[in-house]
C-alpha cells in the first residue's frame, strides 16, 4: 500500500552573508516544522512512535549543486526521511562583512515539507 500524505507545510529561510544555501535551506525546513504540531497522527491516526513517519523535504534553492544533504536530513529528527532539491529561491545582493561571512550575497530557500 502506498503512502497517505497527512500534512504538506511550507517554510523559506534565508543566510544574509556568505550565500550558504545550506544554511538558508536548514532555516526553511526549520521554518516549515515549527509551524505544525502533528497530535492528529497519534490522536486520530493512532500512530505510536514518531519513527512511523516518513518526511519528505521539496527544497528550491539558488545553486542545488552547493546543498550539503546530510546537514539538511539532519533538520528531521525522527521518522524516514527523502530530500528534494530544484532551482529556485533567491539571491540577492547584500552587503559584504567578513565577520559574518564570505562575500556579499543573500540566498533565500523556500522548503515544502510533506509528512506522511
Amino acid at each position: 500500500m502506498g503512502r497517505k500524505r497527512y500534512v504538506v507545510e511550507i517554510g523559506s529561510g534565508a543566510d544574509l552573508h556568505g550565500g550558504d544555501v545550506t544554511k538558508a535551506a536548514q532555516r526553511a525546513v526549520k521554518d516549515a516544522s515549527s509551524r505544525s504540531c502533528l497530535c492528529g497522527l497519534f490522536d486520530i491516526l493512532g500512530i505510536d512512535s514518531p519513527q512511523q513517519m516518513h518526511v519528505a523535504i521539496k527544497l528550491g534553492v539558488p545553486h542545488p549543486e552547493q546543498i550539503r544533504k546530510a546537514e539538511v536530513l539532519e533538520m528531521i529528527p525522527f521518522g524516514t526521511t527523502e530530500l528534494e532539491i530544484v532551482t529556485g529561491g533567491l539571491a540577492v545582493r547584500g552587503l559584504d562583512l567578513p565577520e559574518l561571512g564570505a562575500g556579499d550575497t543573500i540566498v533565500i530557500a523556500v522548503a515544502a515539507l510533506t509528512v506522511y
